[in-house]
């Protein structure tokens, strides 16, 4: 059983709702989730390594995770157990096209009728080992995901080849009711500012939608046996000798150059610039006279990953600085 800590001293009515998880987990030592298999080889194998004294976690480092579970709940509630009829009536659809929605039908779909499928759990059987998934929306054969996040992951994209391995996998497993090869990506951001909408790649409003192609089934599958094989061969070898997180992996920003014409005064830079050539033309400038430091990009999801504790990798950009700890 998971324990949780509350050293912030964070009340009780919220420290419940952290410490509450609602999330159907599936503890079957052979089954591997999508969400899981998407994850780098690193963290994968680690996790199951980290001693049962240290699976202890801040309730205040779930704060992300449970607002985001509790969108996923309000989505699920509004379609499996409010009135959702009512509420197409009031978005202005007409009452012929509410009538011909079915939510989660099982078995063949009576002609005529709309399918809409919320929050089914699938499995199915690979070289041996069970893969689960449980999307979020599948609608005209089209699944979705709501994903609350910063306004950062949507401008730099980050995590598009993840939500396109997590889509392609629920099709994977549910190819007889998501037919079409793209997904839909429902974004809530936190952070969204209205002042910033001009700026480039910003989204346009607090909650947008992103089109992702999936990857076709056969090469979905072939991915999924790569992975398989690989956590496999990984597994039995001690923690130096695995696979190192990439700079994608692990949502690493870009690095910023750093000039200071006095380098004996480091309090503030001169100014900053996004790569080296930028701030040595600058420098040149300046009668060749100062120095250009280079400040590594920012480490972030180290802090989400579940071998934290015991992961080598992490201490590198601790002491480096890239991962504020």
């Amino acid at each position: 059983m998971q324990r949780y800590l509350n050293d912030t001293g964070i009340p009780l009515s919220i420290a419940v709702y952290l410490a509450h998880d609602t999330y159907d987990h599936d503890d079957d030592p052979d089954t591997i989730s999508a969400t899981a298999l998407i994850k780098p080889l690193r963290p994968i194998i680690l996790a199951e390594r980290v001693p049962e004294e240290d699976r202890s976690v801040d309730i205040l480092a779930l704060l992300k995770s449970r607002l985001g579970s509790s969108i996923h709940d309000g989505v699920e509630k509004a379609w499996l157990h409010g009135n959702f009829q009512d509420a197409m009536k009031r978005l202005g659809y007409p009452q012929k096209v509410i009538d011909r929605v079915v939510v989660n039908p099982e078995g063949e779909v009576p002609p005529g009728k709309l399918p809409v499928y919320v929050e089914q759990r699938t499995h199915r059987e690979i070289d041996g080992v069970r893969v689960s998934g449980k999307f979020d929306f599948v609608a005209e054969g089209r699944v979705e995901d709501v994903k609350s996040t910063s306004t950062f992951a949507y401008v730099n994209q980050s995590n598009f080849r993840s939500y396109q391995l997590q889509g392609s996998i629920y099709r994977w497993l549910n190819p007889e009711i998501i037919t079409q090869d793209h997904m839909a990506i429902q974004y809530i951001f936190t952070d969204f500012k209205a002042f910033e909408a001009k700026r480039e790649n910003y989204p346009n409003n607090a909650t947008q939608q992103q089109l992702i192609p999936l990857l076709s089934l056969a090469d979905t599958e072939a991915y999924i046996r790569q992975k398989l094989q690989a956590i496999r061969k990984f597994r039995p070898l001690a923690q130096e000798d695995l696979p190192r997180c990439s700079d994608e992996d692990l949502w690493r920003s870009a690095p910023v150059y750093k000039y200071y014409k006095n380098p004996d005064k480091k309090t503030r830079s001169t100014k900053n610039f996004d790569s080296y050539a930028e701030a040595h033309t600058f420098m040149l400038k300046q009668g060749n006279v100062g120095e250009i430091d280079t400040k590594p990009g920012e480490v972030v999801a180290c802090k989400y990953c579940p071998a934290f504790s015991i992961c080598t990798q992490k201490d590198e950009y601790i002491a480096d600085g890239s991962l504020k700890a």
